[in-house]
Formats: C-alpha cells, sequence, structure tokens
C-alpha cells in the first residue's frame, strides 16, 4: 500500500490524498487498524509507523475529532483526517468490498465538502 497526494487534480483546487496499490489483505489490515487503534483505543494512528503502507514523500495521520473535518494540511506533505468516531464507523463499512474480494474499483472514504479528499484504490489509476 502507497500513500501519495495530488495537488489541484481537476483544475478546481480540489486534491486527494490516495492509498493506492494494494491487495485484498493489504486492505484487511488496514480496516483492522482503524478499528484498534482510533474507534477502540480512542488513538491517533499514524501511517508512517506501519510497516505496510509506503509513506515516502508524505504522511497521514488519522484521529477522532467533536466534528468532522476531513482531511486538514498545513503543508501538503502532513495530512491529518479528522473526523467523528460515527464518521470512522461508515469508513470501516466502506473498507470492506475491499476486504472481501480483490476488486480494480475505488472508493472516497467520506463525503464532505472539503478541498481535500481521501481516496482508496488498490489500482494506481
Amino acid at each position: 500500500m502507497e500513500l501519495d497526494y495530488i495537488n489541484n487534480y481537476n483544475g478546481l483546487e480540489e486534491n486527494i490524498v490516495r492509498l493506492y496499490n494494494f491487495n485484498k489483505a493489504e486492505a484487511i489490515l488496514f480496516r483492522d487498524l482503524l478499528i484498534d487503534v482510533v474507534i477502540t483505543k480512542k488513538q491517533k494512528l499514524d501511517v508512517s509507523q506501519v510497516d505496510f503502507i509506503d509513506t515516502e514523500n508524505y504522511n497521514l495521520i488519522f484521529g477522532l475529532f467533536k466534528t468532522d473535518e476531513g482531511i486538514l494540511t498545513k503543508d501538503n506533505q502532513t495530512f491529518f483526517c479528522v473526523l467523528t468516531i460515527e464518521s470512522f464507523r461508515k469508513m470501516i463499512r466502506l473498507l470492506e468490498p475491499f476486504c472481501k474480494k480483490e476488486t480494480k474499483s475505488y472508493q472516497y472514504l467520506y463525503d464532505l465538502d472539503t478541498p481535500t479528499d481521501l481516496l482508496f484504490a488498490p489500482n494506481a489509476s
């Protein structure tokens, strides 16, 4: 699994933080980490500390917040995904199809009106 950032991908000042290039086994590991660290333990999940995620140029930190803010950044290199516990539970449901079978589809992991989206895509395209 790899992490990257696509700035202004459509010419409308909209951006994507993308988790991509993974298989079913890695999708399961990622889902289980979110459940264990963020939902159960209510701690931050720093993906740069996760062995199976390549974060060469970027970092993504998931954490609970009282409101859904989506992806925040100050430098376009370190990103914070701050959502409510209910939104993280919804994210887990959105990850389920990737944990059941190999697929070429993709999924945005939250639906907020923010400039940066979070994309989960097994393929790089």
